[in-house]
């Protein structure tokens, strides 16, 4: 293997244009597909189609992309040597030597100010969510990425915030069968990321200090109880949440005979979570999970069972064919 060097060196770049790229690169803009979860509380309570709510979302959408991109170019500055030394990280804007320093440290004061600023115009809740969000993810690139199941812990509790902080914006309640079901995946997703970087580890070398503490079949083992507990709570919330069937299609069943009876349609979204989970299985222990929202752009069989189950829960919540009392409508289309 060809050596690699330790120490970045900043190419120079005279082209405001090409300085004006890295500066967007630097922030990871595909990593915002993660903040989609901000709208988990918008659907699963009956406010999508509320336009106050939608666009108070959408802001909130925005401004945590803000925060997520601070954090990144805060651990792109701390780790530029590490960073040197992967096979994916080392074509990072400040590891390339593509941006300069100084100007990630500026981009990174500006975005993260302007995040918490535009927090506060929302309200207090949303504001403080976003301020956890920066310090837990301070500590993480300073120290507590070192620690082993800590990470873990760490990585899943960013998607948990980023769900309650769409939910604090429009003032929801989300029911604990919810809560269970966001912490699971997230846990999931976070053992899985490790998983994957652990199967790289032999070949390019220690990039991170608490790999070194992970076993294959310990993580392994953490994939696989996140990955049955994401599926079950899914079930469970399908469950005790789901809205009743309303259509005289499921009436008449019901009427045929007690074991056609349709109640809660949201179970039928069951088994296409178990297919999505058992996909993005097969992946982590291929090893291609390192960088999950890649994964979620780029596989087809995770985007067809992400859109599907998507148009299932709209279809079953909002499109008439069950008795959804939490429904609100104040967008007029036409």
């Amino acid at each position: 293997m060809a050596d690699i060097p330790t120490q970045p060196k900043e190419s120079k770049q005279n082209n405001p244009l090409d300085i004006l790229v890295q500066l967007v690169k630097v922030g990871r803009p595909i990593h915002w597909v993660k903040n989609f979860a901000l709208f988990a509380a918008l659907i699963f309570t009956g406010n999508l189609f509320s336009k106050i709510h939608l666009d108070r979302v959408i802001s909130a959408f925005f401004i945590f992309s803000l925060a997520t991109s601070a954090t990144y170019i805060f651990n792109d500055i701390l780790d530029i040597k590490l960073d040197r030394l992967h096979p994916i990280k080392r074509n990072r804007p400040i590891a390339a030597g593509k941006l300069p320093v100084s100007l990630a440290v500026l981009e990174l004061i500006f975005i993260g100010f302007l995040a918490l600023y535009w927090a506060s115009r929302i309200n207090p809740l949303f504001f403080l969510s976003i301020a956890v969000y920066l310090v837990l993810q301070t500590a993480y690139s300073l120290v507590l990425k070192n620690l082993p199941i800590i990470d873990i812990l760490i990585i899943a509790s960013g998607f948990v915030i980023r769900v309650y902080a769409g939910a604090f914006v429009i003032n929801a309640h989300l029911s604990v069968w919810f809560l269970l079901c966001v912490i699971s995946a997230a846990l999931f997703l976070a053992s899985g990321k490790r998983r994957a970087e652990l199967s790289i580890l032999e070949t390019v070398g220690v990039t991170r200090k608490s790999l070194t503490k992970y076993r294959t079949d310990l993580l392994n083992s953490y994939v696989t109880m996140f990955g049955n507990a994401a599926w079950m709570s899914w079930a469970l919330y399908t469950f005790f949440e789901s809205p009743k069937a309303s259509l005289p299609v499921w009436l008449f069943l019901a009427e045929i005979s007690r074991t056609t009876t349709v109640d809660k349609l949201m179970m039928v979204s069951i088994p296409v979570v178990i297919f999505g989970i058992m996909r993005y299985e097969a992946l982590i222990f291929e090893g291609e999970s390192e960088v999950p929202e890649k994964l979620i752009l780029t596989d087809k069989a995770l985007i067809i069972s992400i859109v599907l189950w998507l148009v299932l829960v709209i279809l079953i919540l909002y499109g008439g064919v069950s008795s959804s009392p939490h429904i609100r409508y104040d967008w007029v289309f036409f």
